[in-house]
């Protein structure tokens, strides 16, 4: 998967190994747009010479999906296009980012330090709250759709073809460490409106309306595990994950955050 792949007329995904991190690229009429920007300045100079292999156009507008480390973090080589993300994207990496980098930095194997200590946070100076269209020679639709995986978390839609950011993940389970599991599947349900066609994940290969559908109600089920735990005040640890659709872990780390919700704590 680590070359690009026509999933629309002149879109592209391309599937890098590093975490299995899927970038989109729209190519328009005299520029190209693309979806996300790796996880460091290495990265992002890989992403550049390899968009060489579709096109001679200049990279004009860039679109954070969210404010993770591994989606925008290669923004300082992209300073030349327009930036834009939701409105908490800018937020969390101008108040969280150094935070975010000691996180990342001590939870890496030290070959990676480096190029973690290099990267220049650079927030999308172009925001929007609810949504936007983009002119690139063809319109590209950025929505919120309320929390979910994070709480800036956006959709890109250009034609059919709908780039989920990771408010769904292919090559993995959904992470919860930041999320807002009882918003997740309401936004899923906004996110669902969209879909005609493909849909590129976060993470991993483009799916389709099923499967959307299917990491949708495989969250709710668990979010419903939690409600009952919470109610019967029950700890995390006593709750039975072995017929929850994810991994214990990724169970349990559902049941913490909705707890934390429903406790008003986040």
């Amino acid at each position: 998967m680590n070359t690009w792949h026509e999933v629309g007329d002149d879109v592209f995904f391309r599937c890098y190994e590093s975490l299995a991190l899927t970038i989109g690229a729209v190519v328009g009429d005299d520029g190209v747009l693309i979806v996300d920007t790796r996880a460091s300045h290495d990265q992002a100079y890989e992403l550049i010479k390899d968009l060489t292999m579709l096109t001679d156009l200049p990279v004009c507008w860039v679109v954070n999906t969210h404010y993770h480390w591994d989606h925008c973090w290669g923004n300082a080589l992209f300073r030349a296009a327009e930036l834009w993300g939701h409105a908490n994207t800018r937020l969390e990496l101008m108040e969280h980012g150094e935070e975010a980098r000691r996180r990342v930095f001590n939870s890496l194997p030290i070959e990676h330090h480096a190029a973690i200590r290099e990267v220049e946070i650079v927030p999308p100076e172009h925001t929007f709250s609810d949504r936007v269209s983009l002119d690139i020679g063809r319109a590209v639709d950025l929505r919120y759709h309320g929390r979910g995986h994070t709480n800036s978390d956006i959709s890109v839609a250009v034609a059919d073809v709908v780039f989920a950011g990771d408010l769904v993940e292919e090559s993995a389970p959904p992470s919860f460490g930041d999320a807002y599991p009882l918003d997740w599947p309401t936004a899923l349900d906004g996110l669902l409106k969209l879909v005609e066609g493909p849909v590129v994940p976060g993470h991993g290969r483009p799916v389709d309306r099923a499967f959307v559908e299917q990491q949708q109600a495989d969250i709710a089920v668990t979010v419903e595990l939690a409600r009952a735990g919470f109610e019967a005040d029950l700890a995390p640890g006593d709750l039975d994950f072995a017929d929850t659709p994810f991994p214990a872990e990724v169970s349990r780390s559902v049941v913490e955050r909705t707890y934390a919700q429903l406790a008003g704590d986040i």
